[in-house]
């Protein structure tokens, strides 16, 4: 096997991607995976799993996600409060103060559990509304979420 070569991502590589998902009426887990395989840059023929090579994704219309079955009346989102205690919050409610964590919570599961994981979650931009502030990175329209 002389002469092949195998080239791996460094540290200095920078060559992302800026993309735009529309998560009107996507199911939350489908769309969580494939934003996660963006975001630590699976999609891509440099992938390290080292290094950070993936993507920035803004994602739009994040209310409108939808859960499959009565996950909106069943599923808890719980969290410690700092005493003896743990809150707990169902779908529903989730959606109606704070949608946005739906998705990013989905996704933060999604991704590798280490330090890395942290840097790949800051790149994923999540607004409730249509519009958002990046046109200056002119972000391309992708279509995730549909299987």
């Amino acid at each position: 096997m002389a002469g092949t070569k195998t080239t791996l991502a460094t540290a200095d590589y920078a060559d992302a991607k800026w993309w735009v998902v529309d998560a009107s009426d996507k199911v939350v887990g489908r769309l969580a995976s494939d934003i996660a395989m963006v975001l630590m840059g699976k999609h891509k023929p440099t992938y390290t799993p080292h290094v950070d090579t993936g993507d920035y994704v803004i994602v739009l219309n994040a209310a409108k996600v939808k859960f499959t079955g009565r996950k909106w009346e069943q599923k808890e989102y719980s969290w410690f409060t700092g005493y003896t205690r743990q809150r707990f919050v169902t779908a529903e409610k989730r959606r109606d103060t704070r949608p946005e964590l739906i998705l990013r919570e989905a996704v933060r599961r999604m991704l590798p559990k280490n330090k890395l994981a942290r840097k790949m979650l800051n790149k994923l931009k999540i607004y409730t509304g249509t519009s958002h502030d990046h046109q200056a990175q002119k972000p391309q329209a992708k279509e995730l979420g549909v299987k």
